[in-house]
């Protein structure tokens, strides 16, 4: 359903970061400067430190979420730590605009579940008691319950989800999928970069690239450390 792409791709003006930030020594971030995003799914997949969750929380907050995460509606903040990256990058936009969207970080899952219990009780998506779920159901609850034509922008969502729980993740995004939403993902895990029809770019290697599932360092890794101890 490419129509249904909200964000179809981003540019970023160098020009505007200050010669001494932090991010002028992000090698796969500093060698980015446009985007296109060509699927409903598109999953950021590299090492740690190479960008991907900037990235994403540039994304999130140059579409208007929350940078802690939650609904295009949530303002709360604890900590500003967000980077300068936001304020440089251009977001292209598709014709149509998400009846609903999420950004969900997994160190900050906590105050959004709070957030949908209490301020936002009652609003255009009905949730149920996050806190009387667990960490990973509570996060699947988000997609679970999402209205059809929904943004999703997630940041390492297997932080909080067994295997299994990673599998059914993949599936409801393949759900939502076919329901006209969009993802935009940040993860290690093999079994979310192996949804269906999904971009994978990878961070890895010093650029942003496009690769297939099996190429991935994630997999790879996982496969030879299967295979010397499976025998």
């Amino acid at each position: 359903m490419l129509a249904s792409r909200f964000i179809r791709g981003l540019t970023i003006d160098w020009q505007t970061i200050p010669a001494g930030s932090y991010l002028r020594g992000i090698l796969p971030l500093t060698r980015l400067e446009s985007l296109e995003l060509t699927h409903d799914v598109t999953i950021f997949a590299g090492e740690n430190g190479t960008g991907k969750s900037t990235l994403i929380e540039a994304i999130a907050v140059a579409a208007g979420f929350n940078r802690e995460g939650g609904t295009l509606n949530f303002m709360h903040s604890s900590y500003d730590d967000v980077s300068e990256l936001h304020e440089a990058l251009t977001l292209v936009r598709g014709f149509s605009r998400p009846r609903w969207g999420q950004y969900l970080r997994a160190e900050t899952l906590y105050n959004a579940a709070t957030l949908v219990n209490t301020e936002y009780a009652g609003g255009y998506v009905s949730l149920p008691d996050l806190h009387a779920q667990s960490h990973g159901e509570s996060f699947l609850s988000f997609l679970r319950y999402a209205p059809s034509h929904s943004l999703f922008i997630l940041d390492e969502p297997e932080a909080a989800l067994s295997p299994r729980r990673q599998l059914e993740l993949s599936e409801l995004i393949e759900k939502c999928v076919a329901e006209g939403s969009q993802f935009i993902v940040a993860t290690h895990s093999p079994i979310v970069l192996g949804t269906a029809e999904a971009q994978i770019l990878s961070f890895d290697g010093g650029y942003v690239h496009e690769v297939e599932w099996r190429e991935t360092d994630a997999v790879r890794v996982m496969r030879d450390y299967l295979a010397e101890r499976l025998g």
